[in-house]
């Protein structure tokens, strides 16, 4: 199944990131990222599905109740694809927002590189 980079943004935010059931979001792994994928933000750097699997547990045990969502559209061309993102309770102004950059290959996204702006 073929995705565009904006579903692979948006599946990366919601079904894995937004995602708080193991199972379902191994297999929204499986399905955005490459195996071989490297996430990059200013605290740590993540390489291949466990790793990052790991690193989103860890966020989302820290802040239980909080959502992810995507905040504008998805921008991209020539294989890359930007993304704004909000974190925080529903309903309420976001705790973090950030920007998600990321190379796409071989119909996954292969890098991902974050920046929190707030």
């Amino acid at each position: 199944m073929t995705r565009t980079p904006t579903e692979l943004m948006h599946g990366m935010v919601l079904a894995v990131f937004g995602e708080r059931d193991a199972a379902a979001r191994d297999a929204a792994i499986a399905e955005t990222f490459t195996e071989d994928v490297v996430l990059s933000d200013p605290d740590d750097v993540v390489r291949g599905h466990r790793e990052l699997a790991a690193k989103v547990q860890g966020l989302l045990d820290e802040a239980p109740g909080f959502v992810f969502h995507t905040v504008g559209p998805t921008h991209e061309h020539h294989g890359l694809a930007v993304q704004a993102w909000a974190f925080g309770p529903p309903g309420a102004p976001p705790v973090v927002t950030g920007l998600d950059v990321a190379t796409v290959r071989d119909d996954r996204l292969a890098t991902v590189h974050t920046f929190l702006t707030s």
